[in-house]
């Protein structure tokens, strides 16, 4: 392990001083610059970000904030000079260079609706391709919208009107994407990559989506791939993608400050600053603070009134036996949230809570090449305070976190090669309030990555090859892993492939699969097949089949941390029956009576109630088919439509007690003591000499009978006994996961758009979802955690000076069941509300309100309840 750890941290090494080192050499003598400023037509208002660039030579500029660019070093001679930016009509031009001159290449461009046809995505292929020739349910992101959400922080939301997704929030930054079902606590089964890099946190594979280090305006493009990925993109691909993509250096010239705040006492503050380095060259470097108060309240009352305040707003009453429902997860918390303390006699929680704080810094520099290749080296870091996280063990508080990365990257239009470095340190412990419990936590990935794609057979056909290596370091100091099994490396291998064929212009089969393997897992190959028809440039139907798989997480692995306080419990009925026993032996009218000499049972004074991974869990697995139709039917109007049906086996439970003999079961009843039978002659003897049940020996045997039934069901989930022996033989009451189920899943992905005027689009969407659960453990609850039906309405307008945003997400209510959590998630309708105005080419004035009708809610069972925010600001260039 540590040569392959070796391995990857040289490969590293070399690819930072390759990138450092390579200088690229262009001629000076004959070259010129082409320089000019680009406007709105019909207005004059500069552009900013708009795209020069002279195809063939690897040149490029950006405007900067009065719309002017100059782009040196373009050999003399006529060339073309293309000028693009998203929602405008693209522009194409030729000029004559001339050797030391300069040219003025001006342009007016007019807005216009993008068209299905030209919209191109790469997340689906790992490679750039219309979207209508893309294998696979792939959605883009209007940018307009991240900017409009920016000062929330919340990108999640940005993906409120793609079909299909679940978006659930448990806390101001704490959120789980996923589609098509089996959300979770901490859900991984959405991929989400920035430029490539993984931003999965080491230790449970999941995202925290609070830790990024640019706002969302500044994103760049943001798509989404639905249903199993695995084929191109590895374990954890599931469900889906979510592809990150932030600008180039060039490409956000200037200056940029923004300040915001607002509802939930919130203040946020940005910076950005580019510029370029001579004409090949261009760095970006960015800062930003946010401050803001909590969702969350603490849940320590002893008689759990402040759990029942807290629902109490979400439609949530407590249920009864009589309606055949069990709430789970809400035993009174041991620890309040950061800043607060515990009242000793009522356990209510006192003091205000401590505001959830992050710091983000970081920079990027891009050398641009002669061959159109570019270098870029990229990093930064962020802290994170105070926030609060839904998991499977319970709410988690991250008291103060460091998350720092760094990449290097070389792409052109045949190669990529990347390596990046993902880190995280608790700077202070993490708390499990369920437990109180101090989490430590150090952890990072190094990976390493190549690709080549080119097309072949006379351009009738495209393939792409890659492969990566990463190795994962994760120490937790024995706070949430045992310690034979911590401070430990693993490692990953892959290799992948695809291949597209295009029979005509109708028809294009593709074909891939990759092969992944490590030490936690057996290697798994993940095969895709799709044949996609296009009849014209608007229209296309497609017909896809998938295989996924998903690891286990180290946590569910190598678990090992304390899922309640201690019991005194089972010593406390160890010695009762003990000495009744004793009593009892010392009668010679009971010598005919089985009595064991003793219970070897050698419980603690305090037995410990541990949640424990399991080393030999084995990886879930889906296979899915899938059918799906994208088309313009006029020139204002699209649709798509995808359908698809999977099968998912071999889930990983939740925390189950005894389960798959990870643990030796303890059970009560070793050693050939076996207690019920052991009363009941006991109380036959008793009979047998005339003693009536009002005799205080005979009146303890159902005390004590009942004791015994009540220790077992206090240590058990639905009547399964979690009494076991830990290797060290020590006694303990066992929680641990096993792979066990299967279910077929169905479901509709419906979505529409309409340009109804140029500046002004509707979009909506439907989403249908159903299952049966073929096969599932005893005392596991397999649910999707989703609702049956959810659907998404937005309307957004935006022309030179003012932009303005309307959504409606409405999503049926559902049964929840992950980790200790299970209950029912009522029924939401969440309107958001953005506006922007911009009363000058510099100046944007805004404003972003979210759950505006202040319907109070939880989304997840467990989770915060979420209210209203409203915030406002300004945002300057210069």
């Amino acid at each position: 392990m540590h040569n392959v750890r070796s391995l990857v941290g040289s490969a590293l090494a070399a690819v930072l001083v390759c990138l450092v080192t390579a200088v690229p050499v262009w001629a000076q003598a004959t070259t010129g610059t082409v320089a000019g400023r680009i406007t709105r037509a019909g207005e004059s208002t500069p552009l900013a970000g708009v795209a020069v660039s002279v195809p063939g030579t690897g040149l490029a500029a950006s405007t900067a904030n009065d719309g002017r660019y100059q782009m040196r070093g373009v050999p003399a001679g006529p060339q073309t000079v293309q000028i693009r930016l998203v929602g405008f009509k693209p522009v194409t031009t030729t000029v004559t260079v001339t050797a030391n001159g300069t040219v003025t290449v001006d342009a007016a461009l007019q807005t216009s609706p993008i068209q299905l046809g030209d919209v191109v995505v790469q997340g689906a292929s790992r490679a750039p391709e219309k979207v209508v020739e893309a294998p696979a349910a792939i959605s883009t992101v209007d940018p307009q919208v991240l900017v409009s959400l920016s000062a929330t922080g919340q990108l999640p939301n940005a993906l409120g009107a793609v079909p299909g997704v679940d978006i659930v929030q448990n806390g101001v930054n704490d959120f789980n994407v996923n589609t098509r079902g089996f959300n979770s606590s901490l859900n991984r089964r959405v991929l989400v990559l920035q430029d490539g890099r993984d931003l999965a946190v080491a230790f449970l594979g999941s995202q925290e989506w609070y830790a990024s280090t640019q706002p969302l305006e500044d994103i760049g493009r943001l798509e989404m791939v639905r249903g199993p990925g695995s084929a191109l993109y590895g374990a954890n691909a599931f469900s889906g993608v979510i592809a990150i993509t932030t600008p180039t250096a060039r490409e956000t010239l200037g200056g940029k400050v923004t300040l915001s705040g607002g509802g939930l006492e919130s203040f946020r503050g940005d910076a950005r600053y580019g510029a370029m380095l001579g004409n090949r060259s261009a760095f970006r470097v960015g800062a930003g603070w946010s401050r803001s108060d909590t969702w969350a309240r603490s849940r320590t009352a002893l008689n759990g009134s402040d759990i029942i305040g807290e629902y109490a707003t979400s439609d949530f009453t407590v249920p009864t036996t009589a309606n055949g429902r069990t709430v789970i997860g809400f035993s009174p918390e041991r620890r309040a949230l950061n800043g607060q303390t515990i009242d000793p006699t009522t356990g209510a929680a006192l003091g205000d809570r401590a505001a959830i704080r992050n710091y983000y810094g970081s920079g990027r520099f891009d050398s641009y090449l002669a061959n159109g290749g570019m270098i870029t080296l990229d990093g930064g870091a962020s802290i994170n305070e105070n926030e609060t996280l839904l998991t499977g063990i319970g709410r988690v508080q991250v008291t103060k976190v460091l998350r720092p990365w760094a990449r290097a990257a070389y792409a052109s239009d045949r190669v990529n090669v990347s390596a990046y470095y993902n880190g995280r340190s608790a700077l202070d412990p993490q708390y499990s309030l369920r437990s109180g419990a101090p989490l430590e936590e150090k952890s990072n990935i190094l990976q390493l990555e190549g690709q080549y794609n080119r097309n072949v057979l006379g351009d009738k056909g495209r393939v792409v090859l890659g492969s990566s290596v990463r190795s994962t370091m994760v120490n937790t100091s024995g706070t949430l892993m045992n310690l034979a099994n911590d401070d430990r490396s693993d490692w990953t291998a892959s290799v992948y492939g695809q291949g597209e064929y295009r029979f005509n212009k109708y028809l294009k089969a593709v074909a891939a699969t990759r092969l992944d393997d490590g030490n936690l897992f057996t290697a798994q190959i993940s095969p895709k097949g799709a044949l996609v028809f296009t009849p014209s440039e608007r229209h296309a139907f497609r017909a896809t089949y998938n295989r996924a798989f998903q690891t286990p997480n180290l946590s569910e692995f190598f678990l090992q941390v304390a899922a309640a306080p201690p019991t005194a419990a089972p010593l406390t009925l160890e010695s009762t029956l003990e000495g009744f026993f004793n009593q009892i032996r010392a009668s010679p009218a009971f010598a005919a009576v089985p009595i064991p000499a003793s219970l070897p049972w050698n419980f603690s004074a305090q037995t410990q109630v541990q949640a424990l991974g399991n080393a030999n869990l084995g990886v879930e697995t889906v296979d899915g088919f899938e059918f799906g139709y994208k088309g313009e039917l006029t020139s204002k109007l699209y649709v798509s439509a995808d359908v698809y049906s999977n099968n998912l086996k071999n889930f990983v439970t939740d925390l189950l007690p005894g389960v798959n003999g990870a643990f030796p079961s303890f059970g009560l009843t070793d050693g050939g003591v076996n207690v019920p039978a052991t009363l009941a002659a006991i109380d036959a003897r008793f009979a047998q000499l005339g003693v009536p049940a009002s005799d205080p020996r005979r009146a303890a045997i159902p005390q004590l009978l009942a004791g015994y039934n009540q220790l077992l069901a206090g240590t058990s989930v639905l009547g399964r006994n979690g009494l076991a022996t830990l290797p060290n033989g020590e006694r303990a009451v066992v929680l641990s996961y096993t792979n066990a189920g299967r279910v077929v899943e169905r479901g509709l992905e419906f979505g529409v758009g309409y340009q109804i005027t140029p500046a002004l689009k509707l979009d909506a969407s439907y989403t249908f979802f159903d299952f049966d659960v073929r096969e599932q453990a005893v005392g596991d609850i397999l649910l999707p955690n989703t609702p049956k039906h959810k659907g998404n309405v937005q309307l957004a307008y935006a022309d030179a000076r003012f932009d303005a945003t309307t959504s409606l997400r409405l999503n049926e209510g559902f049964r929840w069941a992950a980790g200790v959590f299970q209950g029912d998630v009522p029924t939401n309708a969440l309107v958001n509300v953005t506006a922007g105005f911009r009363p000058t080419s510099w100046i944007r004035v805004f404003g972003a309100a979210t759950n505006v009708l202040n319907q109070e809610r939880y989304q997840a069972f467990g989770g915060a309840v979420i209210g209203r925010r409203i915030l406002g600001g300004v945002s300057t260039l210069f």
